[in-house]
């Protein structure tokens, strides 16, 4: 290696040193700033805190026979999700359909009327009774909201509805 070549690889690595040495430099700097500045504005926002919050919060609670401490009722209540209203069609088609398509265990078939036309005149309240707690009759079960607990009175309600109108 001659002396020129020695020469500028020196220089070269210093050069490339003091580059290095600068970055970092200004990469702690601006490290530093924005702890001071994010914790000014950024944690101390209501919507940041809010949020923060929101995840943070419990998702459920439970409550054993015989707690020393049960929560409270409002608490649990806070916790319910509550779900706008479904139309009849939507939740018929989500869970009703399996059964009352095709006549699963006796059960009526969607516009078919002469199957409907007994269930109807026991009255719309007893329909939407029996298809909330299930029902046995001598024509076949209905499980307790066919099955789907997670539908509210309200969905179970308008998918018999929306039956009940096909069925006449």
């Amino acid at each position: 290696m001659s002396d020129h070549d020695k020469k500028f690889f020196d220089n070269f690595l210093l050069i490339i040193g003091v580059m290095v040495f600068v970055t970092l430099m200004l990469f702690l700097l601006a490290q530093s700033m924005s702890e001071d500045t994010q914790e000014q504005w950024t944690k101390q926002d209501p919507a940041f805190k809010a949020a923060t919050e929101a995840r943070l919060k419990p998702a459920g609670y439970a409550v054993k026979t015989g707690d020393a401490e049960p929560v409270a009722a409002a608490a649990v209540a806070a916790v319910e999700v509550e779900q706008a209203p479904r139309s009849g069609a939507d939740v018929f088609n989500e869970a009703c359909a399996a059964c009352h398509v095709a006549g699963v265990a006796g059960a009526p078939r969607l516009g078919d009327t002469a199957a409907w036309t007994d269930r109807i005149a026991k009255g719309r309240d007893t329909l939407v009774e029996h298809a909330i707690k299930g029902f046995a009759g001598s024509a076949g079960y209905m499980p307790a909201k066919g099955g789907r607990m997670d539908l509210s009175d309200a969905d179970t309600a308008a998918a018999v509805e929306y039956m009940m109108e096909k069925g006449q």
